[in-house]
């Protein structure tokens, strides 16, 4: 049996699966410290289901925590940055594009050194191992042991990334480094951007592991415990601990992934309706549509893999305001619902409220929002519907009728037809889809690099990408009987000689899991 965990920011929602049947799910608030709210939820959650912490044999982690941490500039660590590729790349030194008060949280120290690759991996100019060195003093006589390292094409070469790190650990034994090349992809800014968040995390991510891991040892369960990722799939502890900017994200990919498990639906699109936003997102083959685009994190973009989402705000808390053209959201009372919506005895008018008033809910006191104007109310109603219809057809890539799966929270909210779609559908065990999605998470692993077509042959190129992509799918934990290529893309790069092309590929497999012992 598996147990999904979604830690969001107001909720901690759980699920117990066996095989393909879910026995039990919870919900449970938050805690500040994640350790008390996960330990909570489990705990319900066995109890519901009569399971013993001995039949557990994998739990899944979800979680908000990194992304929400970085987006309000909390618990970041200052980071030394070492850019390799002076003086090609100093016009635009790293932080350029950072808000304010980002930068100031994480601005630790920058250092610009020699070296760097041209696209096809031949050498822009060699490592100078004596300024390294002298940069690594710098760097620990000012205090800080979280670095990031960033090199012109690493992702096609990372040997000089590696060098460097080498050199800083001699001085500082104990530092903590992340290589652009280990999380971003083609693009030198945004890779080492991903890099500098990943670093500047990467010391509350060791606390945060260590809560999951005291959760689960107060409930005496020994199983080991994975954490989703945003590309629907699942990493380690220890991997999460190293890179935790591969977690943004993951909340509204787990959604994705456990409305194709609860309604079976490998292509649709999907409505997650939260208690502040709607994120639209798009299935294919059971898992999310990548991103094309450059992801903006609080502020600053980044290269990492991410879904492609659509965030509206319209969800469950959102603000109405009634009249001939009524007013929905984005201001929300958020996880401030139970006290402040009309039917729960509060003073603000909610698209909660206008749901029940209408007739399309159940929940809280009728009562309270019987004396509100029908006309008003289904005013209100039709604008929640077109603001989501709005939505659904900006994500919509062909003019073909899909089918719509709702979940979340709110997904009560919504009812009637959308122009577009063929059905619309609303599973059982809807609110908790995010931790479906967690508890279904397999393994993968990808690639991201530029091959030049005309010297190695456009076919070589797919296959090495392929043999790489199934490598790290491997070594990730996926059992290699089941490893099968989603993605797979190749695209001309018309400003590089050669032939060059970027090639994409992902490999997807079952998790190895070890069934616990039978006492």
């Amino acid at each position: 049996m598996r147990i999904g965990v979604d830690v969001g920011g107001t909720n901690t929602d759980a699920v117990l699966i066996d095989g393909d049947r879910i026995l039990a799910a919870v919900k449970r608030p938050t805690s500040t410290d994640v350790s008390s709210g996960i330990r909570s939820a489990i705990e319900a959650l066995l109890t519901a289901a009569a399971a013993g912490p001995s039949a557990i044999h994998a739990v899944m982690i979800g979680t908000t925590h990194f992304t929400n941490a970085f987006v309000q500039a909390t618990s970041l660590q200052k980071v030394a940055i070492v850019r390799i590729g002076f003086p090609a790349a100093r016009e635009i030194p790293p932080f350029s594009d950072w808000p304010d008060r980002l930068r100031q949280a994480a601005l630790g120290r920058i250092d610009m050194v020699q070296g760097g690759y041209q696209f096809d991996g031949r050498l822009i100019k060699p490592v100078d191992e004596a300024q390294i060195l002298g940069v690594a003093k710098g760097i620990r006589d000012a205090g800080l042991s979280d670095v990031a390292v960033a090199g012109i094409f690493s992702q096609l070469n990372s040997e000089q990334e590696r060098r460097v790190a080498e050199l800083i650990r001699e001085e500082i034994p104990s530092a903590s480094i992340t290589l652009s090349s280990e999380v971003g992809r083609t693009g030198l800014l945004e890779r080492e951007n991903a890099a500098i968040m990943n670093a500047a995390l990467r010391p509350l991510a060791v606390k945060v592991g260590e809560a999951f891991t005291r959760a689960l040892r107060e409930l005496e369960i020994e199983a080991p415990f994975f954490v989703s990722q945003n590309d629907g799939t699942l990493m380690t502890a220890e991997h999460m601990q190293r890179f935790p900017v591969l977690t943004f994200a993951a909340g509204p990919t787990n959604s994705l992934r456990g409305a194709a498990f609860l309604t079976g639906r490998t292509d649709a699109l999907v409505a997650d309706i939260g208690g502040t936003t709607t994120d639209i997102g798009v299935l294919v083959g059971g898992f999310p549509r990548q991103s094309s685009l450059h992801a903006n994190i609080g502020g600053v973009r980044t290269n990492l893999r991410m879904p492609d989402l659509l965030s509206i705000g319209l969800g469950g808390g959102s603000r109405v305001v009634l009249g001939d053209t009524p007013s929905i959201g984005p201001e929300s009372v958020g996880f401030h619902l139970a006290e402040e919506a009309l039917i729960f005895g509060g003073e603000t008018l909610t698209a909660s409220d206008i749901a029940v008033a209408s007739g399309n809910a159940d929940f809280g006191d009728r009562s309270r929002v019987r004396d509100l104007d029908g006309a008003q109310v289904r005013s209100a109603l039709a604008c929640m519907h077109r603001l989501v219809e709005d939505g659904l057809d900006q994500m919509k890539t062909s003019p073909s009728a899909m089918p719509l799966i709702l979940v979340g929270g709110g997904a009560v909210l919504i009812s009637g037809e959308f122009s577009g779609i063929s059905e619309t559908l609303l599973p059982d065990m809807a609110g908790v889809a995010n931790a479906v999605g967690a508890a279904i998470g397999q393994v993968s692993g990808s690639v991201d690099l530029i091959y030049n077509m005309q010297e190695l042959g456009r076919e070589a190129a797919l296959d090495d990408a392929r043999a790489r992509a199934i490598a790290r799918a491997v070594e990730a934990g996926a059992d290699p009987e089941t490893i099968a290529i989603i993605d797979l893309e190749d695209l001309p790069l018309q400003y590089l000689p050669g032939g060059a092309a970027r090639v994409f590929c992902r490999a997807v497999g079952d998790l190895v899991v070890k069934e616990p012992a039978i006492a």
